[in-house]
């Protein structure tokens, strides 16, 4: 495991991350988990990223409906996952969500840990931590080598 720490002092900082990561092409069909307390940046950063592969229009949180899917017009389907309201890791499995992450595209999960052992690891785990009302100290732990080519 590669583990790199930044610090993004505001907001611009965390657009142009996500901009440098949207240009990775392993990110193609890798798995990122966000992790961090509510309100620490995970949804905006979710927001940047996927304005900056090409998604238009309104970007929603998938808080109450788990996941929202995109396909962009290149052919990448990606889906964002929210599992903060799981209250039992069965229903990630109930849910056919192994068939998802077992399919070609770009898997972005908030909360996972609420999904137990049924979520596969993750290539990149993007840690988010509120120093104060704009910085935000990150930390990075690529998990796989597609993982490792996703650090800046």
């Amino acid at each position: 495991m590669i583990v790199k720490s930044i610090v993004w002092p505001n907001e611009d900082a965390t657009r142009a991350f996500a901009t440098t990561l949207a240009a990775q092409p392993a990110l193609r069909n890798a798995f990122i988990e966000l992790r961090g307390d509510l309100g620490a940046g995970k949804t905006t950063f979710v927001r940047y990223l996927l304005g900056a592969l090409g998604v238009a229009g309104r970007i929603k949180s998938p808080t109450y409906a788990v996941v929202e899917p995109y396909e962009l017009t290149s052919g990448l389907n990606i889906w964002h996952f929210d599992f903060y309201r799981f209250n039992d890791p069965d229903e990630w499995e109930e849910a056919g969500f192994r068939e998802l992450f077992a399919s070609p595209g770009l898997k972005l999960a908030e909360w996972a840990s609420h999904a137990g052992p049924h979520i596969p690891p993750a290539d990149l785990v993007i840690a988010i931590d509120t120093l104060d009302s704009d910085v935000r100290s990150v930390t990075l732990s690529a998990q796989t080598d597609a993982g490792a080519r996703l650090l800046p």
